[in-house]
């Protein structure tokens, strides 16, 4: 069965740090290339951050440059998203995405992350 699933959500305070891990299965993980989409209650969904098949390159929203790390480890067919200084605007649900150009996009459910004191 092709699924992601994301773990690591929770409540932090602002300033303060997560980690997010998806669990990939039922595909070739190392294929794949992983991004991280966040979506807030009213807003489109937008994307965080990505990382090619073998990890060799790396984007990122302005918005959460140099305060997010986005990394994989394939022999875990896992994608992994750091994030530091967190604010109260990084309040969203997070989605985990894999994308090949030959096969249908997946997704996974999500983890809330809420910033708040």
């Amino acid at each position: 069965q092709v699924q992601l699933v994301e773990s690591g959500g929770g409540l932090v305070q602002p300033g303060g740090s997560l980690r997010l891990s998806c669990l990939a299965s039922g595909f070739t993980f190392s294929t794949y290339r992983m991004s991280w989409y966040r979506q807030a209650p009213g807003k489109e969904r937008e994307l965080v951050a990505a990382i090619a098949s073998t990890g060799g390159s790396t984007n990122y929203a302005d918005s959460v440059k140099g305060r997010f790390t986005i990394s994989r480890d394939n022999s875990k067919n896992t994608v992994y998203l750091q994030m530091n200084s967190l604010k109260p605007e990084d309040t969203a649900i997070y989605l985990c995405n894999a994308y090949n150009y030959a096969y249908t996009a997946i997704w996974g459910q999500g983890t809330q992350v809420t910033v708040s004191s």
